[in-house]
């Protein structure tokens, strides 16, 4: 005869075996239901560039670039690009300022090497938390902090004294590039030489053809 404590033993053990019998079998219901309606997908095909009011595609000579804004972290900077975008004014402009091993920079010439006119300045959002980093694109701007206008700039490569730091005011970064790093790359191996007085221009111009939101395609 069993006693009644090991009984009671028996009982509980063969409920929570059969709680666990039964969970499995939910758990593998849900799953088979999931693959029926799709919910789980396997073997996916890559994607297009979904459509998104904070990427940015940039159509240059050397190939597509496509740009994720972040507005979370540089609002300020984001409204003034996407503002220049939205207006057309980087169509036909240069990268005229291209170092390979650090960055490529444009938005501010046409392949004469005139000067565009820009707008009003902004602050410097540089003490964001984003960093200098290779594919970030970041605002160029003068000694003066609060002087950014059209200009900006990708990194070819990790350029952490561009950063933020105690008494250094930073690059404002305010995206990064997340398709055609092989389109940077092959800006920055172009050669490069002395025009209109300017050092690092590129002798072949790299022409941006066109600057749309993603959204707007």
């Amino acid at each position: 005869m069993l006693s009644k404590t090991c009984l009671k033993l028996f009982i509980c053990i063969a409920f929570f075996t059969a709680g666990i019998f039964i969970n499995g079998c939910e758990e593998e219901k849900k799953v088979n239901d999931q693959k029926k309606t799709g919910e789980i997908m396997t073997d996916q095909k890559p994607q297009e560039t979904p459509k998104n009011s904070n990427l940015v595609k940039l159509q240059t000579s050397k190939g597509d670039i496509v740009i994720e804004l972040n507005e979370e972290k540089a609002p300020i900077t984001v409204k003034n690009f996407v503002d220049y975008v939205k207006d057309g004014y980087y169509d036909g402009l240069i990268f005229h300022r291209v170092i390979k091993g650090f960055m490529i920079q444009g938005g501010g010439f046409d392949a004469n090497m005139k000067q565009k006119v820009t707008k009003t300045p902004i602050i410097n959002e540089g003490n964001n938390g984003l960093r200098n980093q290779r594919g970030a694109i970041a605002m160029a701007r003068t000694n003066n902090p609060d002087s950014a206008t059209s200009q900006f700039y990708i990194c070819d490569k990790d350029n952490d004294f561009l950063n933020y730091a105690p008494g250094r005011p930073g690059y404002a970064v305010f995206g990064k590039v997340i398709e055609g790093m092989e389109t940077v790359d092959a800006i920055a191996a172009v050669k490069t030489g002395i025009k209109a007085g300017m050092q690092d221009v590129p002798i072949e111009p790299v022409i941006i053809i066109s600057a749309k939101m993603v959204s707007d395609q």
